[in-house]
């Protein structure tokens, strides 16, 4: 029995991952995205 993980359930369902898959995912597809703190922690000037 392989591991559940629940993000992963419908994905595959055997217990060795599809490394054809993984070999044949194109990076370039991804998209490019500016990552910014939502939530950035309060410093000590804002108090």
């Amino acid at each position: 029995m392989g591991v559940f993980l629940p993000s992963l359930s419908g994905f595959i369902m055997s217990d060795k991952p599809d490394f054809a898959e993984i070999e044949t995912f194109d990076k370039t597809k991804l998209k490019k995205t500016e990552t910014r703190e939502k939530n950035p922690l309060p410093t000590k000037e804002s108090k």
